[in-house]
């Protein structure tokens, strides 16, 4: 939540500066604390790892955190070298297929850069006793983009200005940046109160799909749907107040947190 507050009084202000990038990162920071407090559940089975993780962790003495390091260092030169390369083609794809690059690069690219997050987390739902795992995959990740990867945006945005014209700049949202940063909000926001009663039911789920999928389909309902998320909203808000749905959520956390 602390976050989404916080996007809204960017999203207010039009421009993302290293003052909300150091806001952004403290927030990270304080739920990795809340994370190392929370108590561990149930030991994890070395079998539930993917191959490349069981061989990492299989090393002895110094190979172990060699083998981590080597692979993570890999994926980062993989990104840097492909990035680039990956960008210009969907810009081509989108031209191709004649749709809009700001929007095809808006929604497909962060799918098939993190495809990888999404195919395990995929083979975690299929099992009950794992499905909490991949729900939480998907919401850790979605908290990372909220923090640490917008908090990027505009320190390497003003240092590649410092760089070329030496004077550091924020950067600032212009209108259809604003609407796409808006309706993110309202998805992420409305995400978070379904889960708040601590289940996701399948309907909820197709009904998100299906909005998302008008959106991406035909982007001048954009404006609609958007509606449609605050409308949700506003129905899970009354619900919990009037206790129609239990608010489980917030007690969960702060019994966690005690313990």
């Amino acid at each position: 939540m602390p976050p989404l507050l916080y996007f809204a009084v960017i999203l207010l202000k039009r421009q993302l500066g290293w003052v909300d990038a150091v806001v952004l990162l403290a927030l990270y920071v304080a739920y990795l604390w809340v994370l190392f407090r929370n108590p561990p559940h149930t030991v994890e089975s070395l079998a539930d790892t993917p191959a490349v993780s069981r061989w990492a962790y299989r090393q002895r003495g110094w190979r172990r955190p060699a083998a981590i390091i080597g692979l993570f260092g890999a994926g980062g030169a993989l990104l840097y070298v492909t990035a680039h390369p990956f960008l210009e083609s969907m810009l081509a794809v989108a031209g191709v297929f004649g749709v809009s690059q700001f929007v095809l690069v808006q929604w497909v690219a962060p799918f098939l850069s993190e495809f990888p997050e999404k195919v395990s987390a995929f083979y975690w739902a299929r099992r009950v006793t794992h499905a909490p795992m991949a729900l939480m995959n998907m919401v850790s990740s979605n908290i990372n983009q909220w923090t640490v990867l917008a908090a990027m945006i505009p320190l390497v945005y003003g240092y590649s200005h410092l760089r070329h014209h030496g004077v550091w700049v924020d950067f600032h949202f212009d209108q259809a940046q604003r609407l796409e940063v808006l309706i993110t909000l309202f998805q992420t926001a409305l995400g978070m109160l379904l889960l708040a009663k601590m289940e996701f039911a399948a309907l909820d789920a197709a009904i998100m799909f299906v909005l998302w999928l008008a959106q991406f389909l035909r982007p001048s309902l954009r404006d609609e749907v958007t509606i449609v998320y605050g409308a949700w909203m506003a129905i899970l808000v009354i619900g919990f107040a009037i206790g129609r749905t239990p608010l489980l959520a917030p007690r969960y956390f702060w019994e966690t947190i005690r313990r």
